[in-house]
Order: C-alpha cells, then sequence, then structure tokens
C-alpha cells in the first residue's frame, strides 16, 4: 500500500467527518487527547500517530485505512476479491479474459495509488502475456511489478516477479541469464536467512527446467531434491503441483520412469482439485513425455492430444506450440511422418528465435530426421544447421552435442569427412563442458 496523506489532508479529512457527525473538537478529542491538539491536527501543523489516527478512526466511526489514506477498506478488500477472480480465469485457460480483468485493476490501483494491487495486476498480466506466447511484453509487466514493490518490500515477496522475468527469458532461449536470476535469487535468500518456503520452493522448481535444458543433470536433481523436502512446508498447493511437474523431469533423466510418472499423477490431482486447466494440460504433456520415454506410444500419442486439445482450445499458443513438438516425435515414431511435418510446420509458423527458441530447434531437428528418412539430405542439412543455431544462441549443451552428431553423421555419408569431423568436434566441447553454469558454486542451500 501507499504511504498515509499529508497532514494538511487528513486534517481537512477528520474536521470533515467530525463536522459531519455534529461532533466538537472536545468530544472528538475525550478522554485520550485535548481539545487543542485537534485542532492542531485539522490545521494539518501536526502529522498524526497511529495510535491517535486509530483513536479518531474509532470516534469518527470509519477505519483506520479510510482515515489515512481516503480509500474506505471495503474498496482494498473488493479490489483483492477482483485480483483472486482474474488468477482463477488465467488457471482455468482464458489468458485474453484474465488479461483484461487484470488491466482494469492496473487502471484503478494506477488511480488509487495502490501499490501493492498495481504489483499484482502487473505479474498477472505477465502471466497472462506467457501464456499467450508474448514473451516480450511478459518481461516489460515482470519488470515493471518488481519496480511497483521497490527495494522496501522483503525480497520473499519479490520473488514471484523475479521468476516471472527468469521464465521469460528461459523461454526466449536465454537459459544462462535465466538461471543467473533464479540462482542469485535463491543464494541472497539463504545466505540472508530468508528461509521463506513458498519463495524458495517455487525458485527451486522454476530452475529444473533450465538446468535440464543446459544438461546441468547434478545440479537439476540437487534442486528437486530441495524442492521436495520444502514441500512439506508449503500451504500453496498450486506451487506444490508445480514443484511435481518439474521434478518428474529430473527423474526422467536418470531413468526412474515409474517415480516420474507417480510425481505427475501427484500433480495431476492437484491441479483437478484446483480446475487449473493449463497445468492439467501440461501435466498431460509430460506424463506423454513419460509414456515416450518408456517406449509406450500409444499411451504417449493419446496423452499428448489431450494436452494440444486442451492447451489450443484456452488459446495457450506458446505452450500448444511445445506441446505439439512432442506430439510430433510421437507420431514421427509411430510411422505417421507426413502428419509429424504437418505439426511442425504449424509450429515453426508460430514460433521464432525470439519465442520458444529451444522448440523451435526441436521442430528443426525433428523435420531433419523426417528429410533424412525421406532421403532428401539438402532439407536435412538446412534443418540440423537452423537449429544448431538457435540452441547454440541458447546454450543448450545436452541438445547441442545430440544435433551435432546427427549433422556430422550426414555429412559423413555424404563424402564431407572434414566438415563432419567439425561437426563431431563441436558436439564433443559442448558433451564434455562441465554439468553446471557459468556461475561457480551453486547456490547457498536452505537449512532443511
Amino acid at each position: 500500500m501507499s504511504e498515509r496523506d499529508d497532514p494538511g489532508v487528513i486534517g481537512r479529512r477528520v474536521q470533515q467527518l467530525r463536522v459531519e457527525r455534529g461532533l466538537t473538537q472536545k468530544q472528538l478529542a475525550e478522554p485520550a487527547y485535548t481539545p487543542a491538539y485537534i485542532s492542531t491536527l485539522e490545521s494539518g501543523r501536526v502529522r498524526p500517530s497511529d495510535e491517535a489516527l486509530r483513536h479518531l478512526a474509532d470516534r469518527l466511526g470509519v477505519g483506520f485505512e479510510e482515515l489515512a489514506t481516503g480509500r474506505p477498506a471495503r474498496l482494498v478488500t473488493d479490489l483483492r476479491l477482483r485480483l483472486t477472480e482474474a488468477q482463477r480465469t488465467l488457471a482455468t485457460g482464458e489468458a485474453e479474459e484474465s488479461a483484461t480483468q487484470y488491466a482494469r485493476l492496473l487502471d484503478e490501483a494506477d488511480a488509487l495509488d495502490l501499490a501493492e494491487v498495481r504489483a499484482a495486476a502487473l505479474l498477472g498480466l505477465g502471466e497472462c502475456a506467457v501464456e499467450t506466447g508474448e514473451l516480450g511484453a511478459a518481461r516489460q509487466y515482470f519488470e515493471r511489478a518488481e519496480q511497483a514493490l521497490g527495494d522496501d518490500v522483503p525480497l520473499p515477496a519479490r520473488v514471484p516477479a523475479l521468476r516471472g522475468r527468469a521464465l521469460s527469458h528461459y523461454l526466449t532461449g536465454e537459459l544462462r541469464y535465466s538461471v543467473y536470476l533464479l540462482e542469485s535469487t535463491i543464494d541472497e535468500l539463504n545466505r540472508g536467512g530468508l528461509h521463506d518456503p513458498d519463495a524458495l520452493l517455487l525458485l527451486y522448481a522454476s530452475v529444473i527446467g533450465p538446468y535440464m535444458d543446459m544438461g546441468a543433470h547434478a545440479r537439476a536433481a540437487q534442486a528437486a531434491e530441495l524442492a521436495l523436502a520444502l514441500a512439506p512446508q508449503s500451504g500453496d498447493l498450486a506451487l506444490v503441483a508445480r514443484m511435481h511437474r518439474s521434478v518428474a523431469r529430473t527423474l526422467l533423466a536418470e531413468g526412474r520412469l515409474a517415480e516420474a510418472d507417480a510425481s505427475l499423477a501427484k500433480a495431476a490431482e492437484l491441479y483437478r482439485q484446483l480446475q487449473l486447466r493449463t497445468e492439467l494440460a501440461n501435466c498431460h504433456w509430460m506424463r506423454g513425455y513419460v509414456y515416450a520415454q518408456n517406449g509406450e506410444l500409444e499411451r504417449a500419442e493419446a496423452e499428448l492430444r489431450q494436452a494440444l486439445a486442451m492447451l489450443s482450445a484456452k488459446r495457450a499458443a506458446l505452450y500448444s506450440s511445445q506441446a505439439a513438438v512432442e506430439l510430433a516425435d510421437v507420431l514421427h515414431r509411430r510411422g505417421k511422418s507426413e502428419e509429424a511435418a504437418a505439426l511442425l510446420h504449424d509450429v515453426l509458423s508460430d514460433l521464432s528465435s525470439e519465442r520458444g527458441a529451444l522448440h523451435s530447434a526441436a521442430a528443426h531437428r525433428l523435420l531433419g530426421i523426417i528429410a533424412e528418412d525421406a532421403r532428401d539430405t539438402e532439407a536435412a542439412e538446412e534443418h540440423y544447421v537452423r537449429a544448431l543455431s538457435l540452441l547454440e544462441r541458447a546454450g543448450a549443451a545436452g541438445d547441442l552435442a545430440d544435433l551435432c552428431r546427427l549433422l556430422g553423421d550426414l555429412l559423413r555419408r555424404t563424402g564431407r569427412v572434414e566438415a563432419a569431423l567439425d561437426a563431431y568436434r563441436t558436439g564433443l566441447g559442448h558433451r564434455t563442458a562441465p554439468g553446471t553454469t557459468t556461475l561457480g558454486p551453486a547456490p547457498a542451500q536452505p537449512p532443511l
């Protein structure tokens, strides 16, 4: 909330309310203060203490907040109720409608100078923009939310905005900067003794994805363990569900498919309880990935089609494009390469290097494989090179190593041995790089 009004404004407000209620200065003052004090206060020559304002508010029959700021307490409560409604609208997948609600709330918060509501509305607008794939706008909203809160607000309260900014950088392919934001915030919380379970759980769950895409599997596993340890301390069911979905990625990487599926089942059940449609769709997506890794392609296709239908129906543009790439991979493996290629071309029309770089690269990689199977080596090479360019900018080490192998094999089969060797060397360089970020030691851990 913004600070109280200046003494002159408060004095005039006290005088107006006193006169409206037919009270004398003596009646208003008794028994704790003198009429002279009330006279001085009404003239704006003294700044009343919180204790004095509470006394006056009680005598005048108004709330402390209304007397101090001129805003009825019920107005702030109403705005918070509408913030909750906007959040629910977003949770059910109606990102555009939710954005409209948040925009109205932002206008009202600006008019009333309500910093807390302004920050919450900006945070919501950022989440809506992520949902619809407008990542540049999302990053600006999250930055403005941080500014609205200001440095005086404790760090745990600023974590959702910081995490949102990191997420927008991650989704545009800026993996290292995303990890830097998340790791530095984790470090500041833990070294500063700010052991807020919800804030730490949100950060650890969020950093798993970038770690995995960078090939930093050891750090991803450690983050997953810490998130699981923090989960019982969190009262935020949606956050716990998101954590289970992120942890499933590390379990998959370690080949623990049954545990990954169990973690996703827990997440899905929580999302059903909360009616979070987009997140439930993401669980179908991840379970499809689990089945695909386990060779259960028919079940994988069913889960991924369900995820894509749920996401597309709710216009979650970026997420639906990402799920489509996973579905195309399963379709190709099931011998439905033409359908897979058509799906991938649709995806590439929606994504770009600035918006979904990793999944754009995955789409080009898969199109390259499909082209190779069709013996169109020229098209295959073109797709591999495009994917390579996207992954190099993103710093996705594990994916780069695999792609360099594919490209090297293609070049070798077409007789370009030196070029193939260069591709293999590039891939080996990424594969042998340490599975960490460039930031040195891992962030400090919370006392669990």
